[in-house]
């Protein structure tokens, strides 16, 4: 719920710091046959992504704004774990940071604002390490381009059934584009 003294574009490129900050734990182990795995990892988070984006678009008008924040939040928490999974199936988890965690989340939002954090080496992309200020700058940047996704989501809560069958296909086609994201980094980018 939006607090009274922040902007909700400040708000949400907190919520953002906060769930990378804390890169989830993985249950995955490293395996030369990747691609099958990643594709089975990606395929569960888009359908618990796109439940859950469905389920809390379904309260219809202004109630239906207050799900906005929680719902995208959650996504990005069952993308985060994915992001992880994907990583340790490549073995490198140890290598997942917040830069990485951002990159895979966000870098089909807008690829431009990564340009300063990822660098083309040859055939892999390597993302950089950063200062928090940094970081803090460029989740401000995601917010604001995710601000006007949300708008959009919020204006679904006025079409209650067809309004949460398109939020929750959107979900997950969005956790795709994540797991695609994350698959590239991971296994491009050797030990």
């Amino acid at each position: 719920m939006p607090t009274p003294n922040k902007p909700l574009r400040v708000q949400l490129a907190g919520a953002l710091l906060d769930l990378v900050v804390q890169v989830p734990e993985s249950g995955e182990t490293a395996r030369a046959d990747t691609a099958a795995r990643a594709h089975a990892i990606a395929r569960k988070a888009a359908k618990q992504a796109s439940m859950m984006a469905a389920t809390l678009s379904l309260p219809p008008g202004w109630m239906g704004w207050l799900t906005v924040l929680p719902e995208m939040v959650g996504v990005w928490k069952i993308q985060a774990q994915m992001v992880a999974d994907i990583a340790a199936l490549h073995g490198r988890r140890s290598s997942l940071g917040k830069e990485q965690m951002l990159y895979c989340l966000f870098k089909h939002v807008s690829a431009q604002l990564f340009r300063d954090f990822a660098v083309r080496a040859g055939e892999r992309v390597v993302v950089r390490s950063s200062t928090m200020k940094a970081l803090e700058a460029l989740a401000l940047q995601i917010s604001g381009k995710l601000l006007g996704s949300a708008l959009k989501k919020g204006a679904s809560r006025w079409i209650p059934l067809a309004g949460a069958v398109g939020v929750g296909a959107y979900a997950y086609y969005d956790t795709l584009q994540v797991a695609k994201n994350a698959h590239q980094l991971f296994a491009a980018d050797p030990q």
